[in-house]
């Protein structure tokens, strides 16, 4: 393993965040899952390459509306990359759909829909739906129908026992709120994030609470896999925490590329083996002993009392009314979620106006 990326593929799994069909076939070998959104979508449609992509979409589904031809879009740049990748190509639903059961829901079959035209099976895709109340009973729904959810847009431990129930196959919790990105004063830099990001803290957290609820029923529980991060040292950081995946944007993957694999806090060499991922919360282990305080401790909390929300509350009655309720008393998941859907919404509005404006150009 002469690379960080290496090491950390033995670690846990390795995911692209990226469209780029480039991007995962540089890497040292093959990534798991590929990961997108409204941002991630949105620029890999206006690449040139794509060009003919693009158009082709827009002259079959123009009379459909630009969603469809949105959602064509993204499934036609999900099939360019299917044969890089080991697992799932991951879409997510409208933002402008959070907080409605039914569109969701719909949403997702419709990407259903046109991920099975261009080939790819149910089993090689996963729908990213937002941490709400109202999106998580649309997870359930989805659940049953066999198509696979990821838990997105999620800051807190009671937004994690929502995607259990509601029978997410993932959860990403994002390391960095969104803001972080454009604004390093929201970024809560370290030289050891494991230890000391804010984050980490709600993150070891989780994943205990997954590790109880397996324990306690022997059902399935959501893989961790984490997102939004700015730093090599995050990325490490979860090898060490022992999350399941990461997913990584394309600067951060070079630069784990094209590192070294030298001792740090987070990069625990030699090692630890990764869990075996066809049943990671069986193949669990005891939280290491260096982290073995960093979930007793919520720097996100103001006062925080060491009480985590009861995995006994049903998150999804009265359609999500207690998970709305956790997410109100929470002012940084209210807040982080928030401009999460905001930022979503604003790369679709303008995948919109691309969109028409292509739609009435070929109408002449």
């Amino acid at each position: 393993m002469s690379t960080l990326i290496e090491l950390l593929e033995s670690q846990l799994n390795v995911d692209v965040d990226s469209m780029d069909p480039n991007v995962a076939k540089r890497m040292p070998f093959t990534p798991h899952d590929m990961t997108s959104n409204q941002t991630v979508v949105n620029r890999q449609m206006q690449v040139p390459e794509n060009r003919e992509l693009f158009l082709s979409a827009v002259n079959e589904y123009g009379d459909k509306g630009w969603e469809a031809v949105l959602d064509r879009i993204s499934a036609l740049l999900c099939a360019a990359n299917i044969d890089n990748i080991q697992g799932r190509v991951l879409l997510q639903t409208s933002p402008f759909h959070a907080y409605d059961t039914q569109k969701v829901v719909d949403h997702a079959r419709r990407f259903a829909t046109e991920l099975e035209r261009v080939g790819i099976s149910k089993d090689r895709f996963c729908i990213k739906i937002p941490a709400t109340g109202p999106a998580m009973n649309a997870g359930r729904i989805l659940f049953k129908e066999g198509i696979r959810t990821l838990g997105t847009s999620l800051f807190s431990v009671a937004q994690a026992i929502a995607s259990s129930q509601a029978g997410c196959l993932y959860i990403s919790p994002y390391y960095n709120e969104f803001l972080a990105h454009a604004n390093h004063k929201f970024w809560p830099k370290s030289d050891d994030p494991a230890i000391e990001h804010t984050m980490s803290h709600r993150m070891m957290q989780m994943l205990e609470t997954y590790k109880r609820l397996y324990k306690k029923t022997g059902q399935e529980q959501p893989m961790i896999k984490v997102a939004s991060f700015i730093s090599v040292e995050e990325v490490m950081a979860c090898g060490e925490m022992e999350m399941h995946s990461v997913t990584i944007s394309a600067p951060v993957l070079a630069d784990l590329c094209g590192m070294p694999a030298v001792p740090s806090p987070s990069t625990r060499i030699p090692g630890v083996p990764k869990v075996d991922m066809r049943n990671p919360y069986a193949d669990a282990r005891p939280t290491p002993a260096r982290l073995a305080r960093v979930s007793e401790t919520d720097p996100l909390t103001a006062n925080w009392d060491g009480t985590l929300p009861s995995t006994d509350i049903d998150y999804l009655a009265d359609n999500g009314a207690e998970l709305t309720k956790a997410i109100e008393a929470d002012p940084t998941t209210k807040q982080r979620l928030y401009d999460a859907l905001e930022a979503f919404k604003n790369e679709e509005l303008i995948s919109k106006a691309i969109i028409e404006k292509a739609i009435a150009d070929l109408k002449g």
